[in-house]
């Protein structure tokens, strides 16, 4: 009966892995890009520009897609950090909140507010349980792929290579996802550095 046990929690493990991959698709990327249209088509800029803000950071969770591809071990801790900004992006600026209470009730506003109390909450429980996950960002690229555990995590990356990606060599996904996240480094220690001095929690700066 020990013997299934190992088994027995790899599965349960990866059901919950596709589980989260699933409601990261919906929470992530299908439900701000249709507020994101619908609040271009009402013209609330406030909506627009937190939501424009979100992208950005959001971008992150497509270089780890892109660095889990080629089984990178750093894109576990970008996955985390990513986790960890994308609440943060969507309740930091005081003067987006501000505009963001006083609009007028309306369907685009009570979605929104609903999708930011939702991404909110699933990004920071998401957190949580990948504290235990971040063992694997330490472990060198043979380790990660022959660790069952870690192993897990990289299956949803790999189908969605093999739909949109199926003749890109993972070396060549790896390069891209090395480049996204430096670009990404770079304009994030822009802004802690240097617009965060100058501006602080407003998002325009006034």
């Amino acid at each position: 009966m020990l013997h299934f046990l190992p088994l027995a929690i790899t599965s349960g493990l990866e059901t919950w892995v596709w589980m989260d991959y699933r409601l990261a698709v919906l929470f992530t990327v299908a439900i701000p890009l249709i507020l994101l249209i619908w609040a271009f088509v009402k013209k609330s800029e406030v909506i627009q520009r937190l939501l424009i803000i979100y992208w950005r950071v959001s971008s992150l969770l497509a270089v780890t897609v892109y660095l889990m591809i080629a089984a990178v071990p750093i894109s576990f801790l970008t996955s985390f950090m990513a986790r960890l900004l994308i609440p943060l992006s969507l309740w930091f600026w005081v003067d987006l909140n501000e505009e963001i209470r006083e609009l007028q009730n309306s369907p685009l506003k009570a979605s929104f507010t609903s999708w930011r109390w939702a991404a909110t909450f699933y990004n920071l429980l998401g957190t949580i349980f990948q504290i235990p996950v971040l063992l694997c960002a330490f472990k060198s690229r043979n380790e990660l792929l022959n660790d069952p555990f870690c192993n897990v995590w990289l299956d949803p990356p790999w189908l969605f290579k093999q739909i949109f990606h199926p003749d890109w060599p993972q070396e060549f996904m790896g390069f891209l996802g090395f480049s996204g996240l430096v670009i990404y480094t770079i304009f994030l220690s822009y802004f802690v550095l240097v617009r965060l001095q100058k501006q602080g929690r407003s998002a325009t700066g006034n």
